[in-house]
């Protein structure tokens, strides 16, 4: 029934619905593909070995060696760090609440553009039935059209086939976009856990 079909055939079967599918699957392949490279580049730098180097600068009395440290270090738990090193000689509350306001901002910086991955993956899937249920129903008028002119059960199988193509397509693109965006925001989890034990751990340090 599909065979020899193009790309542009699939299109012109699923009318606009299969445009603004086409549109979002690249929308959401694009930013993807950006967050993956961006939280990867972000995630190069170990907790442990890091904290042992900011912990070795600190018992030997070097803060500012801990601190030009931590600005050398391109990730999120160095300027967490950093922000709290920074303002050595204040209180408990003020460093804790730099390296809170900290974590705020690198988290928030993650979590960009993951809402829009993850709307495209909820909402694809009902923009490909929408897509459907229209075709169906000009299916079924141009078998109402055509009746008596021979159209029969052939005719009906055929334009119904062609309207499911618009739903097939919509969970081809959600199930990438659901995935991706559940194991970014995982990384994103598991980084926040990370931001949060390196402020910890580094008031402790603070307080010896």
């Amino acid at each position: 029934m599909f065979a020899g079909k193009t790309l542009w055939d699939f299109l012109q079967m699923g009318l606009y619905t299969m445009t603004v599918l086409v549109i979002c699957s690249i929308i959401s392949l694009t930013f993807i593909l950006e967050r993956a490279y961006h939280i990867r580049s972000k995630t190069r730098v170990k907790r442990p070995a890091f904290m042992s180097k900011i912990k070795s600068y600190i018992e030997s009395n070097s803060l500012q060696g801990a601190v030009a440290y931590a600005g050398t270090i391109i990730s999120p738990l160095a300027r967490v760090v950093q922000a709290g090193l920074l303002l050595v000689g204040k209180s408990d509350e003020k460093i804790t609440n730099a390296m809170d306001r900290q974590i705020s901002i690198e988290v928030k910086e993650l979590e960009k553009y993951t809402g829009i991955i993850g709307s495209i993956g909820s909402t694809v899937v009902y923009i490909g039935l929408f897509g459907t249920v229209l075709g169906i129903i000009k299916a079924f008028q141009d078998i109402a059209s055509a009746a008596g002119s021979g159209t029969g059960i052939t005719g009906v199988v055929a334009g119904i086939a062609e309207a499911l193509i618009t739903t097939a397509s919509g969970i081809a693109v959600a199930v990438p976009s659901v995935i991706a965006y559940n194991t970014i925001m995982n990384k994103i989890d598991t980084m926040s856990a990370d931001m949060e034990i390196c402020a910890s751990e580094t008031l402790d340090l603070l307080r010896k």
